[in-house]
């Protein structure tokens, strides 16, 4: 008999293990409610892609080297601005032990909420379509955001910080400026 109580403890743990594996994914960032899934499109590539070659290529936008140079050498050639739009680049920084990535905005969702098409995200090489990522920053001012794990089904954990947005077009002087 003594042996029962310890089936049965064993029995409502493991019940209430796997009905929390069984449970959905985190989906909120604050009060904001994830997108379905099924928005973000994985391209599977022949050959593993990086962020720059892949953004560069998409965009037009003719800056070589790191990610984490492209802000500074935008200045004066292409728009920069702390605001997406679409065509846009996105830089992050303090992305994969301090390096910055890059991602290209395809829509303006909402105020909080932009589409980014972007490759090695998951340093897989491969190419995100349509990544749903969301303005987390105290001040609405995309300085931080979250980016959604198609893997997970839900938003990454960490937050990066946004050093702006270049182009698309020119530098004409206009665009209200990040960090600059």
């Amino acid at each position: 008999m003594v042996g029962l109580p310890f089936r049965l403890a064993a029995a409502v743990a493991f019940s209430l293990l796997v009905s929390a594996c069984a449970s959905t994914p985190d989906t909120t960032v604050g009060d904001y409610q994830t997108p379905p899934p099924a928005d973000t499109t994985v391209v599977g590539e022949a050959a593993p892609q990086q962020c720059v070659p892949y953004v560069r290529a998409r965009t037009g936008i003719n800056i070589f080297g790191n990610a984490s140079t492209w802000w500074a050498k935008a200045a004066g050639q292409y728009a920069r601005t702390n605001l997406p739009v679409p065509g846009a680049v996105m830089v992050l920084t303090g992305y994969a032990r301090g390096h910055a990535h890059l991602a290209y905005v395809s829509q303006v969702v909402s105020l909080r909420e932009i589409r980014v098409d972007h490759a090695n995200w998951l340093n897989d090489g491969q190419v995100f379509l349509d990544d749903p990522v969301v303005d987390v920053s105290p001040d609405n001012d995309w300085s931080e955001v979250r980016v959604f794990n198609e893997r997970t089904g839900s938003w990454g954990a960490r937050i990066y910080d946004v050093q702006g947005f270049i182009g698309p077009g020119p530098d004409q002087g206009t665009w209200r400026v990040a960090g600059s």
